[in-house]
């Protein structure tokens, strides 16, 4: 039994695109070839590695299996190429990763944006998740890390501690809600909301209305924090956001108020299978995001809050 890399790529990509065609298109090969490959590793193993059918292709018991050991083996040479290509022309290579909202809103960029200027042979592919959907990713191995809430069921996972996401209550300076220091959710969800449309935030303010019994009444749902403060600061209804979104945004037109749930707090870590595992350049992006990370929050901090509170003018 002899597979080479080309093999174990073209099967986990045949996996990835749910056909033998659409796996042949990603790894920029002739169909026939691809068929003939697939065919060739059925023949050597002696049992077949997907169940076939009009709609496409999907792995049986022994394809996922073998998918099981692709994944590992093409990630190991990976690692193994970015860590010899580092003693040569600089460092080069390409870190798979995802993040929820909360990395991407300020700790993720600000992390890229030091890491990229020092190496710019290292190409980056990110996707945006939720937290559940993360670690089920990097479990299965179709993602080398992701940045997540520590909040998330994380299996057998690695993590390391980056810092603290924290949500606030956003209400415009003109509202009565504004004279307050802080408010409980199950106050605010009685307000007309300001949100996004989808995404891991609103998933996790979801679950939390469903705790009590509730559900949030959206006004309007937008794309992005900024356009959500926005509306919130013309008066159109309240909102939850990070406390770094609302930062940025800088509006003494917008107030934060403290959410006094314990779960406004949330514990971003990155999580991998192994940490120690991981090639060069990703250790060392995840090093430059806990930097990030405890520059922004400071280590320990569990009470930092610089929001803009009616009372700081």
């Amino acid at each position: 039994m002899r597979f080479d890399l080309t093999d174990l790529r073209l099967f986990d990509a045949v996996v990835r695109a749910g056909s033998i065609s659409g796996g042949a298109e990603r790894m920029h090969m002739a169909l026939a070839s691809a068929s003939a490959r697939v065919s060739g590793m059925e023949a050597a193993l002696g049992t077949a590695l997907f169940n076939r059918s009009r709609r496409g292709v999907e792995p049986t018991a022994a394809g996922l299996a073998l998918l099981h050991h692709a994944r590992a083996i093409t990630a190991q040479v990976e690692q193994m190429r970015g860590e010899l290509l580092s003693f040569s022309s600089g460092l080069k290579g390409e870190i798979r990763m995802l993040s929820n909202t909360a990395g991407l809103v300020e700790l993720v960029p600000a992390a890229l944006r030091v890491f990229l200027a020092s190496h710019p042979g290292v190409d980056i592919d990110i996707e945006e998740r939720t937290s559940a959907e993360i670690v089920e990713a990097v479990s299965a191995g179709t993602a080398e890390f992701g940045v997540i809430a520590a909040t998330a069921d994380l299996a057998e996972l690695e993590t390391r501690a980056l810092g603290v996401d924290r949500l606030v209550a956003v209400t415009a300076r003109s509202s009565a809600l504004a004279a307050r220091p802080e408010i409980g959710f199950s106050e605010l969800i009685g307000e007309p909301f300001v949100g996004l449309a989808g995404g891991a935030l609103t998933d996790h303010l979801a679950r939390q209305a469903a705790r009590l019994g509730r559900r949030i009444a959206y006004r309007v749902r937008l794309r992005s924090f900024d356009a959500v403060a926005r509306l919130v600061e013309a008066g159109i209804g309240v909102g939850v956001l990070p406390q770094a979104a609302v930062e940025r945004y800088g509006s003494p037109h917008l107030v934060a108020l403290r959410l006094s749930d314990g779960w406004a707090d949330r514990h971003l870590v990155v999580c991998a299978k192994s940490l120690a595992g991981l090639s060069m350049h990703s250790r060392l992006l995840i090093d430059e995001l806990q930097r990030q990370g405890m520059a922004t929050h400071g280590p320990g901090d569990e009470t930092k809050y610089t929001g803009y509170l009616p009372h700081n003018p």
